[in-house]
């Protein structure tokens, strides 16, 4: 099974595919005007505490402020305040070691929101999810610095492996160089990548991301407030750090500043893989030479074929996203019962492929169709939690409802692809339909009684798109002929191709007096 990184790196946008075997399963995108800030770490300034809702607004310097649940606020503030307030005291003997430092005891306690926060206090923060929407980003002080190998938990008492390192023996090894090489108190996890890993490369590790949270602290110490901390890797050296592993054959980008910048980054991590990265100098753009960008239009359409004949149906809604399953142009060859189970079987494959794909995230309601046997829907929630377990993103999924729908969330810490590259339709204002011919016949007929009462002429120009024009005058002509008869007035019909087709105008004609010499 080949796979492949593929960057194309611009001055306005940088895209970063994911492909397995031809196909493209992740797909991320970085544009400076609307960069991703999930991973920043902030030293921000509580403007708001709503209790009623247990959160609060921390101001981070960006247009909305953030929000912050007292969940990822107990057990870590007044640590923080702590560390803050200890810091410059040690200071005067040169480098501080925090990472050494002994700890005041997690608050055992639950606390109400206004118990932790209050306005105009200072707070470090990080980004857990990027704006989205017209919600503005969610902050907690549960902050986490990721390596390569290991992830730091600088105000979590707790040693972790990824769940992907399934082998008992290796688990059991790397709990015991992380009990052995982390600060005391201080929170780490061995991610997929560390398995095998020896103990004096992790050991290093840590020392540079304990660094970068102590260089954190001293910028949190000085800084003003709001001001950014810390920045998360761009696109590309984020891909490289979490995708870039042994199992990727190659690596490939358009952009020779890129291309520097990823060697000099694999130098310091990964000297091993700087023979799998290439540098694209051919005319063709590399989207186009792989066959990604028919890929990502796809990606961008509700209705999704299988290649039974059924389909799939992505709708995104306010809160939350509805998948419907569909038989299509299938009919199977046996009975009813089997065609409808293959049917979903196949939409499972898919559903997985564009959840991943489009970065869906939320609640997440997919409609199956009805299956009456039950041994039929739990094969289908079976297939359907084994299709999921590749995806990098957290997912929980119920079992088959009595009304034949599964739900499940799925983490979601960006804007789904759809929402990142698409925005609502300014014909239809994002309801998805418009008028129907008919419909928007019947509304300028209304209006037309309606107004015409103001209007002195005794002709009307009527001003709408072809289509309409067209209807008016076929199959809708008793319209018009039945508003000249209740107005006493002629009716001009002018159709305007630039008109959408829900607009019109109508405005009086008055007859000009060629003996009047005017």
């Amino acid at each position: 099974m080949s796979k492949e990184l593929i960057v194309n790196a611009t001055d306005h946008e940088t895209r970063v595919a994911f492909v397995e075997d031809g196909n493209l399963r992740e797909l991320f995108i970085e544009r400076p005007k609307e960069s991703d800030i999930a991973g920043n770490i902030y030293k921000g300034r509580v403007v708001r505490v709503l209790p009623g809702m247990e959160a609060a607004f921390v101001d981070i310097g960006l247009e909305q402020a953030a929000f912050i649940y007292v969940g990822d606020v107990v057990d870590h503030f007044r640590e923080y305040e702590y560390l803050m307030q200890a810091l410059p005291e040690e200071e005067e003997n040169g480098l501080t070691d925090l990472a050494g430092k002994k700890r005041p005891p997690c608050l055992d306690q639950e606390f109400m929101i206004e118990d932790l926060l209050h306005e105009g206090q200072e707070i470090i923060v990080q980004v857990s999810k990027a704006p989205i929407g017209n919600k503005g980003s969610r902050i907690t002080s549960r902050v986490s610095l990721p390596g390569r190998y290991l992830v730091l938990m600088p105000t979590t008492d707790h040693i972790g492996v990824s769940r992907r390192i399934e082998d008992q023996n290796e688990r059991t090894r790397l709990k015991e160089i992380l009990a052995g090489i982390r600060p005391d108190n201080y929170g780490v996890i061995a991610r997929t990548v560390s398995e095998g890993g020896d103990r004096d490369k992790l050991a290093n590790e840590m020392d540079f991301i304990v660094s970068l949270w102590m260089d954190i602290q001293k910028k949190a110490t000085n800084g003003p407030v709001p001001s950014l901390l810390h920045k998360e890797l761009n696109v590309t050296l984020r891909a490289v750090r979490d995708l870039f592993t042994n199992e990727i054959d190659k690596l490939v980008i358009d952009s020779k500043p890129e291309y520097k910048a990823i060697l000099k980054f694999l130098d310091t991590f990964m000297p091993r893989l700087k023979a799998s990265v290439e540098l694209y100098e051919a005319s063709e753009p590399v989207f186009d030479a792989y066959d990604l960008e028919s890929k990502i239009s796809r990606a961008l359409k509700k209705k999704v074929w299988l290649k039974s004949g059924g389909y799939i149906v992505i709708e995104h809604t306010e809160a939350l996203v509805a998948i419907d399953v569909n038989t299509g142009r299938y009919v199977g060859r046996q009975n009813l019962e089997d065609t409808i189970l293959k049917t979903n079987l196949e939409a499972i494959k898919e559903i997985a492929y564009q959840i991943r794909l489009r970065d869906v995230g939320g609640l997440i309601i997919i409609d199956f169709i009805d299956m009456e046997k039950k041994s039929n829907q739990e094969k289908v929630f079976n297939v359907l939690k084994e299709a999921l377990k590749k995806d990098r993103s957290k997912t929980h999924v119920l079992p088959v409802s009595e009304l034949g729908l599964v739900q499940m969330t799925r983490k979601r810490t960006r804007e789904a692809l759809n929402r990142m590259l698409c925005e609502p339709c300014f014909y239809c204002e994002g309801e998805g339909y418009l008028k129907s011919k008919r419909t928007i016949c019947y509304n300028i007929y209304r209006d037309m009684r309606r107004e015409s009462g103001e209007m002195l002429a005794s002709q009307i120009t009527l001003k709408v798109h072809p289509d309409i024009a067209e209807l008016f005058l076929g199959e809708e002509s008793s319209l018009v002929g039945s508003l000249e008869v209740a107005l006493s007035k002629k009716i001009i019909l002018r159709p305007d191709p630039r008109f959408h087709l829900e607009q019109y105008e109508m405005y009086e004609m008055h007859k000009i007096n060629l003996d009047s010499g005017d």
